[in-house]
């Protein structure tokens, strides 16, 4: 295989892990950055959760940059869901139904602060060369024409901008929700006592009127396990208060309101909590959105994007660095079979669209249903689980259901299309159950009805296992 001199401008988790691969085929691979690995570790805020399920896991495995294996491994989701919050004293709004679906396989959250230090020792050990420095247009133009081909993976810096949204495949204008995450320790990672039944799991409070909070057991980059928390507020919402918290103590001041108010279900597990470390917050928003992977520079040169800088996610279905390591993987195959070396524009585009249409489309369109009002055939696959345990050993249909919901995270391809289609909802379930659909969906909605009725007057849920 022909040997190709390449560079790649940012050293985040996309950035390193493409280039480890990439010099792994033979190639010669020089990564340029602001960030030194102590920098990653000393100077900057996590850039988001970046929980990573089994199928990225396994390209970390391959390229033998699994160094957290084990560290604080997620088995499942229980997801919370209520329609509409009420700002009533004690009355938050009624809980409507439980998820609790488990993985097949564990799924891990790694600080990407650590990562990115310990991934760039692994870049240099293996003959990778690291420039450190801000890379403007100028300086981003000398490099392509000094390289076969030239990879930008730094969308947050200005030469992010260099690629235009691609609007036929993009279908918001702007941000859908305004973001807020915070790292927190001092409080249980064993949530047993709450009813969620794995070893770490992932937990989710969805209101459909205001806007989504979930909690992901987190590896913090000084070496403990932790929880990394992310608020995503409907503009205007209930949720949307962090907007004058100007510091991370300020932040999880809010994050605790917003708890006591909205989730008093989960107040007394994150009352007491702690920020990790002064920079263990964040606060923004993303605009969802496909981009034009190729941009050309002054000189005529074509340079390509990579990760967030080609497609960029809202973090509600945990899908940004999954995806980003789906088009990794596509990348390094495209590579290995480039026997010629030939890194076209034509070449660009058509890696891009073979990810696409692989997996991107589906991933996007996954990520997207999450952002949306609840789909008919949605309403009929969560009413059809309700029940779900999360226990090992829940042979139940409707835990069958719960587990392939959350195993569409690894994989959106798995049953996207059932949450757009109830005519396909419904078959799948028929298929799945041997054709108690109807009973099914008819048991779901009695148990929630039973729940919803004994909340009115005050008392738990007991049709639920949780109750």
């Amino acid at each position: 295989m022909l040997m190709s001199k390449v560079a790649i401008i940012g050293s985040g988790v996309s950035g390193l892990t493409l280039g480890i691969g990439l010099i792994e085929q033979g190639h010669d691979v020089s990564i340029f950055t602001g960030l030194s690995g102590k920098d990653w570790m000393t100077k900057v805020p996590p850039t988001g959760t970046a929980c990573r399920f089994a199928g990225s896991l396994d390209l970390e495995n391959e390229l033998g940059i699994n160094h957290w294996d084990g560290t604080t491994p997620i088995n499942g989701v229980h997801l919370t869901f209520s329609p509409k919050y009420s700002s009533k004293p004690g009355k938050p709004g009624r809980q409507l139904l439980d998820l609790m679906g488990r993985f097949s396989r564990p799924a891990l959250a790694i600080d990407v602060r650590l990562q990115s230090y310990r991934w760039e020792k692994d870049f240099e050990e293996r003959g990778g060369k690291t420039v450190i420095g801000n890379v403007d247009l100028e300086g981003l133009d000398k490099i392509a024409q000094e390289h076969d081909i030239t990879f930008v993976a730094a969308g947050k810096a200005e030469i992010g901008k260099l690629f235009d949204v691609d609007e036929e495949r993009s279908i918001y204008a702007k941000p859908q929700r305004k973001l807020a995450l915070i790292t927190i320790k001092n409080v249980d990672m064993d949530r047993s006592k709450d009813g969620i039944h794995f070893t770490h799991g992932i937990k989710f409070n969805f209101y459909g009127s205001d806007g989504e909070q979930f909690s992901v057991p987190y590896w913090h980059k000084d070496g403990y396990q932790c929880w990394s928390l992310v608020f995503e507020a409907k503009e205007g919402s209930a949720i949307d208060k962090f907007d004058n918290a100007k510091t991370g103590s300020e932040v999880l001041d809010v994050a605790k309101s917003v708890f006591k108010e909205m989730y008093p279900w989960d107040y007394n597990w994150i009352k007491n909590a702690e920020l990790t470390d002064e920079k263990g917050w964040l606060k923004g928003a993303v605009h969802p959105c496909y981009k034009k992977p190729v941009a050309k520079l002054p000189s005529g040169t074509a340079v390509m994007a990579v990760g967030d800088t080609a497609n960029t996610l809202d973090p509600i279905g945990g899908q940004g660095a999954n995806n980003n390591y789906r088009q990794i993987k596509v990348l390094l195959s495209e590579f290995k079979n480039n026997t010629a070396g030939d890194y076209s524009e034509a070449w660009m585009n058509a890696t891009f669209d073979k990810y696409f249409n692989e997996i991107g489309y589906n991933t996007n369109r996954f990520n997207n249903t999450l952002l949306e009002p609840l789909t008919k055939a949605g309403q009929r696959m969560l009413i059809s689980q309700y029940g779900s345990t999360g226990k090992e050993g829940d042979d139940s249909i409707q835990q069958m259901i719960a587990d392939a919901f959350v195993e569409n995270f690894d994989n959106p391809n798995n049953i996207t299309d059932t949450f757009h289609d109830d005519a396909k909802a419904k078959a799948w379930i028929n298929k799945q159950s041997g054709g108690r659909a109807g009973a099914i969906d008819l048991s779901g909605k009695l148990a929630i009805a039973k729940g919803q009725l004994r909340q009115v007057f005050g008392m738990p849920r007991s049709a639920h296992p949780l109750a």
